[in-house]
């Protein structure tokens, strides 16, 4: 296997593409400095998986792109090609001639390519383990390698020996496998953990289930009867509709042949109406004629009584003129007498007679006028009599026709009482027929009022059934919720309180040492169960105890000694004792002006709280360490007293004296010191659950109670 050629673009100095072409035996490249001699090395080493931008000689990996002249542009991207050939098959694939590809763009994405083929950095590293290629192989030796390799530690040394011997890949298997061995007992001791706690669960979760099945039987039964019941309820309103209905449809018609009959009623009353109208205007007429009638006759009477005074008056100037005749006679005759008598007078007298005689022609003339106007009177008389007469048989036939008019106007009257009957009869049946209608439109109404109020019933019943329904859902969730909280911080301290018991995370000798304490009355404990702080200040007190915090607190040094037999007796291991009765304190801390520092939070021990017979042991194990908020402060603090202080931060950071500094991450959020405090939080949170669990879950049994039977009412 040998470099059959190297082909570089974009890289460092070499913008265009060049490939190099290698051949058997020995090539070398030369060239003044500065020219890319060793560019090309570091092509090689960059191709291979190099990812030290200082061993490439740059500050950043993108400094390996070409960056541009004052007459070229720089590039985007940087690629670098070698070919090895494998005819001897060196390395593990079927190819005869394996060509290896790294191409990074500015943008910060790379590519790794294997005849072509994308592939992993990792991939190109396995490729060429044991066969001395690769960025840390021996056959590649750059600038300053050699004095490196000759005044490295050993450790470095033997990297390159078994790099050349061939048991690096077999190492890093091992590695690898180590870890995932690591990793899967860390998985396992989880998968116990999960077990046990899962176990502990079991039976309550066994029993949630039972009554869950109860509650999902009983919530389909509810809800069969609840169809049951509407589609019953649904029947029975449908066919007292139907009833309804059927009644509405029967009055409808009544209804429909009252209005007929009425309108017919009406029609006749309207053509009655109209015939007593005519009749009316024709009594009417005939009343103005007999009237008219009336009026001639008092006119024709008044002139009869006229003519007869007139007659009457005749008669009497008739009888005077008689009179005055029979006294002209008389006195005729007694002048003839007197003439016999008196002829003397004759002469006298024949003047008087003359003119008696012209007098009598006069009075003759008079009379015969006067028998002439008696005889127009009496004309006039016969004539009025006859026109009495006529006006009379006028009368008689106008009081016939009033008569018949009368009888005519009764029948009529009579009729219109039968129509008037008739109509207010057909009104008192339009009355009943309304209040019928009425009553049954009124009871329409009721019906459906009845069914409205049913159904507005049924949906509030559903609408309460639902809301109880809701309810009691909630309160199940919540119950479900209080009771999955409840039962995971009850596992959690039992867990807490099986790992205090157990002592787990302590050495194998502290837990043995710690199993005798129920015969050995001398050890108090460990000091994390005899000191406590705030969670706050918890990280930085634990750093500041450092392995101190699983030291055993004994009440005298007796104690300790038998303690330290008992591990040498049963090889448990080594462990470290604080007797109180030789702990004193140590002084404090060494510069307290540093409390007043900007970060300074206080002396480690007055952070921390223990019995009044344990404060000897904490300011003894905390009485010269500061803590500090942030670790820029605690360097200026350190800085400040050339290093002469313990300082821990809050966030675990630990300044020693004399310039050591200690830090990083926490593999696990737990700690010694969280244990109690803790197991102390979740006792108070589970007696402070535990009544108002209690309480949900009545008040859930109630609201299912109700829910039920309201779905049953």
């Amino acid at each position: 296997m040998y470099l059959k050629s190297i082909e570089v673009q974009g890289f460092k100095s070499f913008a265009n593409k060049m490939k190099f072409q290698f051949h058997n035996g020995i090539t070398g490249i030369v060239g003044p400095n500065g020219s890319g001699k060793s560019n090309v090395a570091d092509a090689v080493r960059w191709v291979l998986g190099e990812q030290s931008a200082k061993q490439l000689r740059g500050a950043n990996m993108q400094d390996v792109i070409f960056s541009g002249t004052e007459n070229r542009k720089p590039l985007g991207f940087a690629s670098v090609a070698i070919t090895l050939d494998n005819s001897d098959h060196q390395l593990p694939t079927d190819y005869s001639e394996v060509t290896v590809t790294r191409r990074l763009y500015r943008s910060g994405e790379s590519e790794y390519q294997i005849n072509g083929t994308n592939c992993r950095l990792r991939d190109i590293q396995e490729l060429f383990y044991d066969t001395g290629i690769g960025k840390e192989g021996y056959s590649i030796i750059g600038q300053g390698q050699i004095d490196k390799i000759l005044s490295g530690k050993p450790e470095e040394r033997r990297e390159l020996f078994d790099e050349a011997a061939g048991i690096v890949k077999f190492k890093r298997r091992k590695l690898t496998t180590q870890k995932k061995l690591e990793d899967e007992n860390n998985n396992l001791t989880r998968v116990r953990d999960i077990l046990s706690e899962i176990t502990r669960q079991l039976g309550p979760l066994q029993k949630q289930s039972e009554k869950a099945k109860i509650y999902l039987q009983r919530k389909e039964e509810l809800k069969t009867l609840d169809i049951n019941m509407f589609l019953l309820e649904d029947g029975r309103v449908k066919a007292q509709l139907e009833e309804v209905c059927q009644k509405i449809s029967i009055s409808d018609g009544d209804i429909a042949r009252a209005g007929e009959q009425l309108e017919a009623a009406k029609s006749e009353y309207e053509a009655a109406e109209q015939r007593m109208e005519g009749l009316n205007t024709a009594i009417a007429e005939k009343q103005n004629q007999i009237h008219q009638s009336e009026i001639d006759r008092q006119q024709m009477e008044g002139q009869i009584g006229l003519l007869k005074e007139q007659i009457r008056s005749a008669q009497m100037n008739d009888e005077h003129y008689e009179k005055r005749m029979a006294d002209l006679s008389e006195e005729l005759a007694e002048r003839v007498l007197r003439q016999k008598q008196e002829q003397e007078k004759l002469q006298a007298l024949h003047q008087e007679a003359q003119a008696a005689k012209a007098q009598e022609k006069e009075h003759e003339q008079l009379l015969g006028q006067l028998t002439r106007e008696v005889s127009d009177l009496e004309t006039e008389i016969a004539q009025g009599q006859s026109g009495l007469i006529s006006l009379i048989n006028q009368r008689s036939v106008t009081k016939t026709n009033l008569s018949r008019y009368d009888t005519m106007l009764e029948q009529i009257q009579i009729r219109k009482a039968e129509l008037t009957g008739r109509l207010l009869t057909a009104k008192g049946e339009e009355e009943s027929l309304s209040g019928k209608r009425k009553e049954l439109q009124e009871e329409y109404d009721k019906t459906v009022a009845a069914i409205e109020k049913m159904v507005a019933d049924n949906s509030v019943i559903e609408q309460d059934i639902q809301k109880l329904q809701e309810a009691l859902t909630q309160k199940n969730r919540f119950l479900e919720e209080a009771k999955t909280a409840y039962h995971r911080e009850a596992s959690r301290l039992e867990s807490l309180r099986n790992i205090t018991e157990r002592y787990d995370g302590y050495g194998v000798s502290i837990r043995k040492v710690m199993e005798q304490k129920a015969v050995q009355p001398g050890l108090h404990g460990v000091v994390a169960d005899l000191i406590r702080t705030q969670k706050k200040y918890e990280t930085a007190i634990e750093t500041a105890l450092g392995g101190s915090i699983q030291n055993i607190v004994t009440d005298n040094e007796e104690t300790a000694k038998s303690m330290i037999a008992f591990l040498k007796k049963n090889r448990y291991g080594r462990a470290t004792f604080l007797p109180l009765t030789a702990i004193r304190r140590r002084g404090g801390l060494a510069k307290e002006q540093a409390l007043y520092e900007p970060g300074a939070v206080g002396v480690a021990s007055t952070l921390a709280e223990a019995d009044e017979i344990y404060e000897n042991l904490v300011e003894y194990l905390l009485g010269q360490t500061l803590v500090v908020d942030t670790i820029d402060n605690a360097i200026a603090i350190a800085r400040k007293y050339r290093h002469s202080l313990r300082i821990v931060t809050l966030e675990g950071d630990l300044l020693s004296p004399g310039g050591s500094m200690s830090g990083g991450a926490f593999k696990n959020s737990s700690n010694l010191l969280g244990r109690r405090r803790e197991t102390e939080e979740l006792e108070k949170s589970v007696a402070k659950k535990t009544p108002k669990f209690c309480r949900h879950r009545r008040i859930s049994r109630r609201c299912g109670k109700k829910g039920s039977s309201s779905a049953r009412s």
